[in-house]
């Protein structure tokens, strides 16, 4: 269950009606890869709702929050302001077979282009996978891709098999904002791979859920760790803007209990549905919403991100790894009596 569905309630706005990144067209596939007692790892892919993302590339923006992480594709991002392919999100070690993997899927679908800028994010599951095998390869990313669909699952699934949050199995987890601008309604949503820590930090709509499970068994290895967030809105934003929204993700990070500990790997892509880039060489024209409009979609980034974290450990197994070691899944019960406790519950 996702939090709205416990009476969490996390900011004032509704979600959309998938309550995830699937409310703006977003696909989303896995491949998941559990083998032998040292393999729990995988690839997450979001497909972008263009037939071709090269050739209809989408306005975007990235954000380094802390910077011990291997993102690829960030700087012709930073420079160019828009992505050309599906963004994949994988184990550290995988990064680069996956990238590899979708230069394939390019070059296939455009066998007259010369260059691409393939986008992948990672967090590092080394505690319950031997990420040094580096398992996936290019039949999991076309995997991936072939079971795409806006109904996905979340939790310990694709890149979020081997991924640990707050001491806890972690994983992928997404949730969605509803904001009206200007009478218009626009929706902005968070996809995250949470992967970071320490259990005593886990915060919970305010309430310290990790304080209060602090004795909780599955301790071990508590590192700064990492999370990669991919937001997604069809507010018509420029480059420059959706690089303000991949900031405004962070806050909502931080209520859920990150610091950016040393060797913590904090990033962000923000991309808008709204308008392709244009191409031809003749003077272009297009529509963004001003500045001073953007604070709705600024607290949507916020709390569809510290949600979607949430989400992440409550969809997310009891899995056992490599070396015998255990990540226990969020014990839903025992956190639910916290809520209810600091009266953080809403309930019908």
């Amino acid at each position: 269950m996702k939090a709205p569905e416990l009476g969490i309630r996390i900011g004032r706005y509704e979600h959309g009606r998938r309550n995830s990144i699937a409310d703006l067209g977003v696909r989303v596939g896995h491949s998941t890869l559990i083998e032998g007692d040292d393999i729990r790892t995988g690839v997450t892919v979001l497909l972008p709702p263009v037939e071709n993302p090269y050739r209809e590339r989408l306005f975007a923006g990235v954000y380094t929050f802390n910077g011990f992480s291997k993102p690829i594709g960030f700087t012709q991002i930073e420079e160019l302001g828009y992505i050309e392919t599906p963004v994949a999100l994988t184990s550290t070690l995988n990064g680069y077979k996956v990238a590899d993997a979708l230069v394939t899927l390019w070059a296939e679908e455009n066998p007259k282009a010369v260059s691409v800028n393939p986008v992948v994010m990672e967090c590092n599951d080394g505690y319950l996978n031997d990420n040094r095998k580096r398992p996936v390869g290019e039949m999991h990313v076309f995997e991936a891709v072939k079971k795409a669909s806006l109904d996905f699952q979340e939790g310990s699934v694709g890149a979020g098999t081997g991924m640990s949050a707050f001491e806890f199995k972690g994983g992928i987890g997404s949730s969605s904002r509803v904001v009206e601008i200007g009478g218009e309604e626009y929706t902005v949503a968070s996809l995250v791979l949470s992967n970071f820590g320490k259990r005593e930090d886990l915060m919970i709509a305010g309430a310290p859920v990790g304080w209060e499970l602090r004795d909780y068994p599955g301790r071990g290895l508590s590192m700064g760790g990492s999370i990669s967030i991919v937001l997604a809105t069809d507010a018509p934003l420029s480059s420059r803007q959706l690089t303000r929204l991949a900031r405004r993700a962070v806050l909502g990070l931080a209520r859920t209990g990150s610091y950016g500990h040393h060797g913590s790997g904090d990033i962000v892509l923000a991309f808008s549905t709204a308008q392709t880039v244009p191409g031809g060489k003749e003077v272009q024209s297009i529509g963004f919403l001003p500045d001073d409009a953007l604070n709705r979609l600024f607290m949507g980034a916020a709390d569809s991100t510290e949600e979607a974290i949430i989400n992440s450990l409550l969809q997310a197994r009891t899995m056992r790894g490599r070396k015998g070691r255990i990540r226990y899944a969020l014990p839903v019960e025992r956190v639910i009596e916290i809520l209810e406790r600091y009266g953080r519950l809403e309930r019908d």
